[in-house]
Formats: structure tokens, sequence, C-alpha cells
């Protein structure tokens, strides 16, 4: 089996994104199930999807989308006039497509949705937290306080981290933020889609000692800081999938979340919902971390990588089979 990887669209700010860290793991991991070719393909997958960036298909193409959290709240991410030409070029370029992969059975529900594509054309593939993460005893590299909140990714609507921000400064718990969005200061600040981020800077900046920003750090060390957190938080009002939320709880960390889009997918039953009472439950009761914890090691121990990658083998097999049927 023949495969070309297409990751056009990937800028140098996706690296530490899902999209980015997805990408690189294809590309690493699929050559030691198939033959990764340039030309001569039986089959392109299209590893990077942006809504509103069209992208022309060759044929026998198989997409990955992650999600379409953009197009279920066009008030947060507004897609303008050229978006929405984009977007209306892309559906017509899914319909064409073999496969859509996709992260989550919320995504799944959302493409059905938005697209039409009929569902037998669309797989749910889980991601995976990568081997690194794992729960460690590390020194204190970053200084942290003894006990805090941690939060990792970026600053969007849909992450909702604004609310968490002021959960923790109103029952005075330190909040870590890992992510480069968080100590960014050059972007448009008049863009609608920062007003999230214009807002949790101004608060960060407001309480140094209260909100600690760490900017994007390597996976080893995020590995620590997960490791060290007193609990982790996934505030989000959507999710397509929640790589840290899988992150934290291969590291042992208890986690709280919004019970959103996929999170529920991703969780079982490891998590509590993310409000101020249970953060609080959580932050004093440390028998109740302990068994959120071994709850978490379980879950995420049923995801991994390679069975990503068997699972998109398993879709390209399947794509090729039907189209020598038709």
């Amino acid at each position: 089996m023949r495969i070309k990887l297409d990751t056009g669209g990937i800028s140098p700010q996706d690296e530490y994104r899902g999209i980015g860290v997805y990408a690189s793991k294809m590309q690493q991991s699929l050559p030691k199930l198939v033959d990764i070719v340039k030309q001569g393909q039986d089959l392109t997958h299209y590893l990077v999807f942006k809504l509103f960036q069209p992208r022309p298909l060759l044929s026998s193409a198989v997409v990955t989308v992650h999600d379409l959290i953009p197009l279920k709240y066009p008030q947060a991410y507004p897609s303008g006039i050229r978006g929405r030409i984009g977007w209306w070029q892309n559906k017509k370029n899914l319909r064409y497509a073999e496969g859509i992969i996709t992260d989550s059975e919320a995504s799944k529900r959302d493409i059905v949705q938005f697209t039409g594509v009929k569902e037998d054309k669309i797989f749910v593939v889980y991601l995976a937290a990568s081997e690194i993460f794992k729960p460690y005893s590390v020194k204190n590299k970053f200084n942290l306080p003894i006990k805090f909140v941690l939060y990792v990714g970026d600053l969007n609507w849909n992450k909702n981290v604004v609310n968490l921000a002021k959960t923790c400064l109103g029952l005075n718990y330190p909040l870590v933020i890992v992510g480069r969005q968080a100590i960014e200061e050059n972007y448009d600040h008049q863009h609608i889609e920062n007003r999230d981020l214009v807002e949790f800077q101004k608060i960060a900046n407001a309480n140094p000692k209260k909100i600690i920003r760490l900017g994007a750090i390597s996976d080893q060390d995020l590995a620590g800081v997960y490791s060290r957190a007193t609990v982790y938080c996934q505030p989000s009002r959507d999710e397509g999938f929640g790589l840290p939320v899988l992150e934290a709880m291969a590291c042992g960390c208890p986690v709280l979340s919004s019970g959103k889009g996929s999170l529920p997918e991703i969780t079982g039953k490891a998590s509590l919902i993310f409000t101020a009472a249970n953060l609080k439950k959580v932050w004093k009761n440390i028998s109740l971390r302990q068994r959120l914890a071994t709850a978490g090691l379980k879950q995420a121990h049923q995801f991994s990588w390679d069975n990503t990658i068997r699972e998109t083998v398993k879709v390209y097999e399947k794509v090729i089979a039907d189209s020598a049927h038709h």
C-alpha cells in the first residue's frame, strides 16, 4: 500500500498545537506499516485541514478533520466573506474525499451536521499522549508553588480560560499556564477572535504571583509540570479532542473537565466536572486526588499512538478496498 502524506497548511505556530503534533507523529510512525511515497500513491492522506483555507484534493483522498468548532460558534469565530467562500469550497472538496478521519464521536456528529457527508465515510480515530508523558518525580525546575492548578494550551474562546483564571483567583489558588499564547504580545489585540486572550492577559498582568505563565516548554519539562500539579483543569466550552487532558492523566495528575464536546469520551469516568465547588473539593482532599489520579492513569492507558496508527491504516485499507469495488 503506497500512501502519500500531505502536510500543506501547517504553519510554524502549529508545531506545538494538536495539528502539528498529529502531523509529525503520523510522519514518524506510518512508515512502519505502509510505504510512504512522493508519487505513484494508492491514496493521499491530507493530515491538515483548515476550514477556511480551501485545498483541492487529489482523487483517492483521505482527510483528517480535527473539529469544526469555528463553524459551530460563528459569533466567536466570524469567518468573514473570504472565509465563508473558503469553507464553501472545502465543504465541496470534503464530499469528494473517499474518507474522513476525525478525533472523536463528538466531531463526527458535527461533520455529518455541517457537511452532509454520510456517516459511513467518517472514521473516528482517537489520538494519544506521547510516551514521554508518565508520572515523574522531578526537581522543581520552574520554582512553581507547592500546590497549583494547571492548564496547558491555547487561549481561544472555546477554551474558556478566563473563567478558570477568575475561579482560581476567587479561591486564591495559584494557576500555572503552559503555552505560547499566554505570553505572546505580538498579535492583533483588536481582532474579535483574540478577545479572550486580551482579557486573560489583563488578568494575568494584574496578578503575576497568582497566575504563572511558562510559555512553550519541552515535552520532558511539561511531563514534570503535569506530575507536580495538584489538579489539571480543562474548562472548555467545546473540544474536538483535548490532548492535554490525556497527557495530564498519563502523568497521574487529577483532572477536572467541563464535560463538553469530546471530553467525556477522553476522560471516561476518570474526571470530575469543572466547577469552583469541585475544584475546592479536589484541592483540599488528598484521597480524592489519589483516586482521580489512579482512575486517570488507567483511562490514559486505553489510548496509544500505536493504536492510532493501526486504526489509520485500517481506514486506508477500507477506502482502497471500497474504491476497487466501485
